[in-house]
């Protein structure tokens, strides 16, 4: 029994190249920049020497960066997660590394396979592309769980602060002190602002919007609404605290009674396309017979549209909006 190895060495070219963008990260820019690290940011540029405005005029070029270049062709998919995720590489870097993943993944095809040249550079391009989206995407996503995980804490913090007698600037310069990054530096970069003049409820707002984040705008709604209204502050952040974690811990819950229903949908979209693989490396003549007919090619566009219809279906049933 012959096989072929074709598919089997995509996957590992794309497996390859995806790792390639997480060490070149790693190698550039160090531990102290990945979400593994706990160091606080902000404050380890302000012990290096740099003054506060220097620290915040740094950190609010880094936010700009990539929003800043959503027009440039291509790069338009990735502006927004990439925002999210606080990518330390410039947008031309990114669009660099994809071109590099993509001249890599081509000549691992060419030395692994003899597919033909043209198609070689299509899957070659849609491996980078698809490799530094994925790498991007999964950036954001660890990012904004790591920011909704430590906000209850963060903002109880700021309710023991007021409580102390702090003004409310203060008690975010304390959350930027004492948490651990990514909040840490989000709420530094309020604080001074703040500091600078600029309005605290806008500040929050601007934060809010920059992550992306439900229970963000609820904090900044709630300290727009003290201002212009008055009242108790920390009787109101304690309230939005106790909501805060009461729906972390819902999501927690309808995610794990969600995750067979999501893993099944994954599974019976993807489980034809393992059975096709499988059977070309056991069998590569299995489909000969069939190559020529005028409905083989329709057919597998039918098949592609209903997976991914599956696929969707599945994630729209399971994504309970809480």
């Amino acid at each position: 029994m012959s096989f072929a190895m074709d598919p089997l060495i995509y996957i590992l070219i794309f497996v390859g190249v995806f790792g390639l963008i997480e060490g070149l990260y790693l190698t550039v820019f160090g531990k102290s920049i990945s979400l593994n690290s706990k160091v606080n940011r902000r404050l380890e540029m302000l012990e290096k020497g740099s003054n506060r405005e220097e620290v915040l005029e740094k950190l609010r070029k880094e936010m700009e960066l990539h929003m800043a270049s959503r027009e440039i062709p291509l790069y338009s998919l990735l502006a927004e997660r990439a925002q999210k995720a606080a990518i330390a590489f410039t947008p031309p870097q990114l669009i660099a590394i994809m071109a590099g993943v993509s001249v890599v993944a081509f000549v691992g095809l060419t030395i692994g396979t003899e597919t033909a040249v043209p198609v070689r550079a299509v899957i070659s391009v849609v491996m980078g592309v698809g490799a530094v989206f994925m790498w991007v995407n999964n950036k954001a996503k660890k990012r904004i769980g790591l920011i909704e995980e430590q906000l209850p804490d963060a903002v109880e913090l700021m309710v023991r602060s007021l409580r102390v007698g702090h003004p409310f600037s203060s008690a975010i310069g304390i959350v930027a002190k004492e948490v651990q990054d990514p909040l840490a530096t989000e709420f530094g970069i309020v604080a001074d602002e703040a500091a600078y003049g600029r309005e605290m409820g806008e500040a929050l707002k601007d934060m809010a919007e920059r992550i992306g984040l439900q229970d963000l705008r609820f904090l900044a709604v709630a300290v727009t609404i003290q201002q212009q209204s008055g009242g108790n502050l920390a009787e109101v952040l304690a309230g939005l605290a106790a909501v805060i974690r009461a729906r972390f811990k819902l999501f927690r819950r309808v995610k794990a009674i969600t995750a067979e229903a999501q893993w099944s949908g994954k599974f019976l979209s993807g489980f034809p396309l393992f059975a096709l693989v499988g059977i070309l490396l056991m069998d590569p003549n299995y489909y000969d017979e069939v190559l020529d007919h005028p409905y083989f090619i329709p057919c597998c566009i039918a098949v592609g549209v209903f997976l991914t219809a599956n696929l969707i279906v599945m994630r729209r049933m399971v994504n309970i909006r809480v």
